[in-house]
């Protein structure tokens, strides 16, 4: 098969492009904007420096290919609420640019990295992905607008497509100076350094973490056959920034400063994820725990930790 990652030098498109790879003819395009050519070192990929942005680029790129693995986006809600104009082009204008070509180029399938950003601030625990949509900042309105954009071209013009909303991903290849990483990937390298960790607002926010290999699978499996619509990929459980960071410590063999810092507009205060759907749907369910994925996280930043 060929396939196409969008955002493929990234930290999610890297992991998927990987495996691919081992069985596949895989196409990445990313224009490097928090992509690195580095995350693909080791593996047989075509690289295609270019940006969702160029239609043109998109339709002469997917000319062939069976699927399409759409990675590529501005992956901050404080991005988002700071420049939104720039999250719409990246973000939806992109995703339509992505449909366009994959229906004009024959493609059979779009999988989408969506988030669970849309859900908001709901009370309602676990999040399930028949919920009413409640997004707080310019990025969750992108990636709902693009599921309905999915959908849309699904019903209308047969490209089936799959929505995944991830949770908190995190692993290898994270890079802890883009203003873009996740939580995981800053403490571990701020841990690793001996210097203080932030933590905005008072720690007690949760979060469902998901390992990047356990989100590698849901991809794969969300390509296979005909299966549509939108589904949770998380671990379904919950864990505070408070506990996150003290497990890290302890899975680091460091002790650092804990400091807080005013909550961020946008953020959202509890997540957690239903991931039923996904199991009875897919066939997936998550295989890492979090001190698992904590573990090799941390020995993949500071390879002398065995």
């Amino acid at each position: 098969m060929k396939y196409i990652v969008t955002g493929g030098a990234g930290f999610i498109g890297s992991h998927i492009a990987e495996a691919l790879a081992e069985r596949h003819e895989v196409v990445v395009i990313d224009d490097f904007s928090t992509g690195h050519p580095e995350n693909l070192r080791g593996f047989d990929v075509t690289l295609v420096e270019g940006s969702v942005a160029d239609l043109p680029l998109l339709k002469e790129t997917f000319a062939g290919a069976d699927g399409v693995f759409h990675e590529a986006a501005i992956a901050s809600v404080p991005k988002s609420v700071a420049d939104p104009l720039a999250t719409h082009e990246a973000n939806l204008t992109g995703t339509l640019n992505v449909l366009l070509a994959a229906r004009d180029a024959g493609v059979r399938k779009v999988v989408f990295a969506s988030s669970s950003a849309v859900y908001g601030e709901s009370p309602e625990l676990p999040k399930r992905e028949g919920m009413l949509p409640e997004p707080l900042s310019p990025y969750a309105v992108s990636k709902l607008a693009g599921e309905h954009y999915a959908a849309s071209f699904s019903r209308l013009y047969g490209l089936h497509a799959a929505c995944l909303r991830y949770f908190n991903v995190f692993g290898p290849r994270q890079d802890p100076s883009s203003p873009y990483s996740g939580v995981i990937s800053i403490f571990a390298d701020r841990i690793l350094a001996g210097e203080p960790i932030t933590i905005y607002g008072d720690g007690e926010q949760t979060r469902d973490f998901v390992y990047v290999a356990d989100v590698v699978r849901a991809n794969l499996r969300a390509m296979e056959g005909n299966v549509e619509g939108v589904f949770n990929i998380a671990c379904g459980r919950t864990t505070t920034l408070n506990a996150l960071a003290e497990t890290m410590m302890r899975a680091a063999g460091r002790t650092v400063e804990v400091r807080h810092a005013e909550a961020r507009a946008g953020d959202i205060r509890h997540s957690c994820a239903d991931i039923t759907r996904a199991r009875e749907t897919l066939g997936w369910t998550p295989a890492w725990g979090l001190e698992e994925g904590l573990a090799r996280t941390i020995q993949a930043a500071d390879p002398q930790r065995v």
